[in-house]
């Protein structure tokens, strides 16, 4: 078994996630809510962009949860269904002149039909082989943007220019705080709805699958259907990840989603804690705030840096944010009886 299974494997369950999220405290996600809202009033453009994309990052980490954390599927090729949720809304913005936010759900169903259809030949696999079938998805979609078929539409290797859209009504405020408004609205829907479905008959099918696929078939559970359901829900929402990062950066090219963007996701959800919905926020911080960190601590040496960052976390909190947040949790309940 390998070292990503045994993480899997060890953690605690999924439903422990969600509902571990509502027993943080009331007051909790209303903090963090109320930061979230009230950083952009005092923060400069960039700030503001940075927030922008640990937002929509973070709903690919969560998607990717609900894969490996909900059903047990491993997946490298999140960058492939991102690139099509990014090229689908920039195409449907330059080409077809679609107002921005349509384009989301519209992403979101071309990606969970897309999603499906790979879960259908992937049934057969499972393991480190389902991870070595989408890491080959991951590897070839850039390739296949660039081709001369799709030039017209995708601008081969030179890529889309995408409009960042003004804020609507006339409100007095930037294009990057609007966006990251309406991002911070699409997040909590998306996230509101995840909990719900793992929480869900549906829900309970996944882990049921995850645990035990024989034991799930015996008990009536359809193990085809539900896999690739769970391939198809993932893929849509990453896919209205991709859609809010092409519009938030405004560019979109084949480049731009190689494999390297897929270990960064896998690589967030290990950090935010398998299967912990909440951590996938914390995920999308490591993989876009840590690299700069180790930058500014050696530009000669930052992978290095990178690496040894890397490795101290997945020692100390093999489990991730979850462990943290567990541990922090039980603090705070000793303290309370002394």
């Amino acid at each position: 078994m390998s070292a990503v299974e045994d993480v899997v494997t060890e953690a605690p369950a999924v439903e422990a996630g969600p509902k571990r999220a509502m027993t943080l405290g009331f007051g909790t996600p209303l903090v963090v809510l109320a930061v979230l809202i009230l950083v952009p009033l005092f923060a400069k453009n960039f700030i503001i962009f940075q927030l922008t994309q640990l937002l929509y990052l973070g709903l690919a980490v969560l998607a990717l949860n609900i894969l490996t954390g909900g059903s047990g599927q491993f997946s490298l090729g999140q960058s492939a269904f991102y690139a099509v949720g990014a090229y689908t809304s920039a195409i449907l913005m330059e080409h077809g002149d679609v107002n921005y936010a349509l384009t989301l759900p519209i992403a979101g169903i071309v990606c969970f039909g897309f999603g499906f259809l790979f879960g259908q030949p992937a049934l057969r696999l499972s393991g480190v082989y389902l991870a070595l079938a989408t890491f080959a998805l991951a590897t070839a979609m850039p390739q296949l943007l660039k081709l001369g078929y799709f030039e017209y539409w995708t601008g081969g290797v030179q890529g889309l220019v995408v409009t960042k859209p003004d804020a609507p009504f006339g409100l007095p405020i930037s294009q990057d705080m609007w966006f990251y408004y309406f991002t911070l609205a699409i997040g909590i829907g998306i996230y509101t709805a995840s909990v719900n479905l793992l929480n869900s008959r549906s829900g309970r099918a996944f882990m049921a699958i995850r645990d035990n696929e024989i034991a799930a078939s015996a008990m009536g559970v359809d193990v085809a259907l539900y896999k690739t359901l769970a391939f198809g829900v993932s893929a849509g929402i990453t896919g209205v990840a991709g859609a809010l990062g092409a519009i938030a950066v405004q560019f979109v090219a084949p480049d731009s989603f190689t494999i390297t963007l897929a270990i960064q996701l896998f690589l967030g959800m290990v950090v935010g804690g398998v299967g912990w919905l909440p951590g996938s926020i914390v995920g999308a911080a490591f993989i876009i705030f840590v690299p700069n960190i180790a930058e500014d601590v050696s530009k000669g040496l930052s992978g290095a840096v990178f690496g040894v960052m890397l490795f101290l976390v997945i020692f100390l909190v093999p489990h991730g944010a979850r462990q943290i947040a567990v541990l922090g949790l039980q603090l705070v309940a000793k303290l309370k009886r002394n």
